[in-house]
């Protein structure tokens, strides 16, 4: 759904299996390195057939949906299907030994308005919770939501409304802090590492910092890595940080 103008990019695939299988080969090297008891976070969205379209033009409110190649309608579908492609990822992780436990929708009050006629606007995405094992650190506690009450707290449920969060040093799909902070505070304990092996702008960095964890990130484009390695530097705690 992005060209992120780097030769090689996940995502720039003519075939949707060789993108799936691009990712699942991408993650079962995040699996090797995790911990025995450590989860994996994804957040994905679904997409639409191109509709025959080779192209995408730019777009005032949002410059980094342009996009110079638009792959063809894969097999089996038809122009404007929606694809399924978050579930069809997610599948494919559960069969290559990963442990799904969790489909959280991240709705987004504020999305970006579409002009399309014939269907509603997509407003969310899925978050993926995944584990290495069948026993894992979880620390539900520190992600409880309070009660309509205010009184008591409650597990946290598995829709959560966030707000998109603009970067000005960036252009293209950013998450907000927000999203990743719950995943964080679950998934690891205070001094723990976090691995982001698609670190663009640095916000799992942040969020690391924020929350007296260390993060490794990972990215490919140098644009990119700068724009990381000035947000990590404006946060006010340590941190190690790999670029690879």
């Amino acid at each position: 759904m992005r060209d992120y103008g780097h030769e090689g990019q996940i995502g720039a695939e003519d075939d949707l299996q060789d993108y799936v299988k691009s990712l699942v080969s991408c993650f079962r090297e995040v699996r090797r390195v995790l911990r025995s008891d450590g989860t994996f976070w994804l957040n994905i969205a679904n997409t639409y057939t191109s509709g025959g379209r080779a192209w995408r033009d730019s777009d005032a409110k949002n410059k980094g949906r342009a996009m110079s190649y638009r792959p063809d309608t894969p097999e089996g579908l038809k122009p404007k299907d929606l694809i399924g492609v978050a579930w069809m990822v997610a599948m494919a992780l559960q069969l290559d030994g990963w442990y799904l436990r969790s489909d959280i929708i991240w709705h987004k009050p504020n999305c970006q308005p579409e002009s399309v006629k014939d269907r509603v606007t997509v407003s969310h995405e899925y978050l993926f919770m995944f584990s290495k094992s069948e026993n894992y650190y979880f620390d539900q506690e520190a992600i409880k939501e309070t009660t309509a009450d205010g009184k008591s707290k409650k597990n946290k449920r598995t829709v959560w409304a966030i707000n998109t969060e603009p970067c000005k040093e960036a252009h293209f799909a950013v998450f907000p802090r927000a999203l990743v902070r719950p995943c964080i505070l679950a998934g690891s304990p205070k001094g723990g590492v976090v691995l982001d092996p698609f670190f663009g702008s640095g916000t799992v960095g942040v969020v690391a910092i924020e929350t007296d964890r260390r993060c490794v990130g990972v990215e490919a484009k140098p644009d990119y890595v700068k724009i990381a390695k000035d947000r990590i530097m404006s946060a006010n705690r340590p941190l190690l940080t790999e670029c690879l």
